[in-house]
């Protein structure tokens, strides 16, 4: 994504030499006045964003930054309590389903920017120009070919200035990565049940399963194929039952933007087909019955041993690897259905710009010149995160550990899930262990968690 400054969308406001020329111009002024950038983010420490921060710097001294890591479990409370209290972050991140919840708090990019520019010009005699310019940022159709298709569909919403002006659409923020939900395996365990590579559809996935799982008395779970079926004790299961419907092809959400995963008439029998192929890893009347309530966590599972194939994140490879550096494990792409569409899941953050801040045009220049594929680089191999730029998925494609995650970045998919995430995790939990139990009208709970969802718009 390259800054460029087309000639109609350009225009110098004041230039000014710098020797010599007695008192000082707006654009000195402003290139001189201290702009202090506070970022709020989650899981990365400063050094992910370190060589990024000072390249900018190197553009605009007079800017600096003062970078907070925050604990996931604590963000949102200390976010929401900060904005409240007008001592908020300028640029905080937010999670790809959080933006509705969000949105007020929010100062969605501008068409344009005006920041100083500094340059040394003349060969004899040499002048410091400063010059302002107003920069066009990111259309919509530049969002579009820069970002892979599922950033547009989660950045993009309708922004009212006033109750007398028409909503036009605007960017709410942009990602420095999108991550896709993968398939881990234990090598070990593969090559002891006699499975040469790892499942690339559900049918054979469900047929390694059983290979792989052990069961004792009373159907106890010794060894696993899977760590699926269950709600509380599965790893991001909210996500993997997502993956299933829409692979399925359930309609997640209507036209209006509402949810619609109950489905009418034919398409009823789309979401409950992917629900209870979930759940029947969890139901010892199923042959591939390999996991229940009473299992650890999945990933504690996985990284002793006891899994075949796990479903998680890139930020799952350093946590494994930490754990157990003696497993021998290896990460491809999510199953997908025998002659169906390729469907993947993302999972992602992105960075955004408080309502709030002073310093609107800094910290939303500072967001496109973060993510442009000349500057995010850096961020990506410290992070070891899968780019959300279609311009760098070759490049990562021939990555050990980043190709299958980069190779899913096409057919990643997400859908909004409400203006509270929270809640329609919560709906699809519920759901899962009406399913595992039989406790109630699984029809009728499907409806009650869309309906959950919706109350949240």
């Amino acid at each position: 994504m390259k800054r460029f400054f087309p000639l109609f969308l350009l225009f110098i406001f004041l230039i000014t030499s710098g020797a010599g020329c007695g008192g000082s111009s707006a654009a000195e002024e402003a290139a001189n006045m201290p702009v202090k950038l506070t970022l709020w983010r989650v899981f990365d420490d400063d050094e992910t964003m370190g060589e990024i921060m000072s390249a900018y710097r190197a553009i605009h001294p007079n800017v600096s930054f003062e970078y907070r890591e925050l604990r996931f479990d604590d963000y949102e409370d200390e976010l929401i309590r900060a904005l409240a209290e007008g001592n908020g972050p300028d640029i905080f991140s937010l999670h790809n389903t959080w933006i509705g919840k969000y949105d007020n708090l929010i100062s969605p990019m501008p068409e344009t920017v005006t920041i100083p520019f500094t340059e040394i010009t003349g060969s004899l005699k040499k002048e410091e120009i400063t010059t302002l310019v107003e920069s066009a940022t990111l259309s919509k159709r530049q969002l579009e070919t820069t970002f892979v298709d599922v950033v547009a569909d989660d950045v993009l919403r309708f922004y009212q200035s006033t109750v007398k002006e028409e909503s036009v659409e605007k960017i709410y923020g942009l990602p420095l990565f999108v991550d896709t939900l993968t398939m881990f395996y234990n090598k070990d365990l593969l090559d002891a049940s006699g499975i040469a590579q790892p499942a690339t559809t559900w049918d054979v996935f469900q047929n390694d399963v059983a290979k792989m799982t052990l069961l004792g008395a009373n159907d106890a779970v010794l060894q696993s194929g899977t760590a699926l079926g269950t709600s509380d004790n599965v790893e991001r299961s909210f996500d993997i039952l997502s993956l299933l419907m829409m692979q399925n092809g359930t309609n997640m959400v209507d036209d209006r933007g509402d949810a619609a995963f109950s489905g009418r008439g034919k398409e009823e029998n789309l979401g409950l087909d992917a629900l209870y192929f979930y759940t029947d890893f969890a139901n010892p009347m199923k042959q591939v019955y390999c996991w229940n309530e009473e299992q650890t966590n999945s990933f504690n599972a996985f990284v002793n041993g006891q899994v075949g194939y796990f479903f998680g994140y890139s930020y799952h490879i350093p946590l494994i690897q930490a754990a157990n550096g003696k497993l021998d494990f290896g990460v491809t792409t999510v199953p997908q259905i025998s002659g169906g569409r390729v469907v993947n899941y993302a999972n992602y953050w992105v960075e955004t710009v408080s309502k709030d801040t002073k310093y609107s045009n800094w910290a939303w220049d500072f967001i496109l010149f973060a993510t442009d594929a000349d500057q995010v680089g850096s961020y990506l191999e410290r992070a070891g995160r899968p780019t959300a730029l279609r311009s760098l998925i070759e490049d990562q494609l021939n990555d050990e550990w980043l190709a299958p995650f980069a190779s899913q970045l096409l057919t990643a998919d997400s859908w909004y899930e409400g203006d509270d995430a929270a809640v329609a995790e919560e709906a699809l939990a519920d759901l899962i262990d009406t399913a595992v139990t039989g406790s109630e009208d699984i029809v009728r709970t499907m409806q009650d968690a869309q309906n959950k969802v919706n109350e949240t718009l």
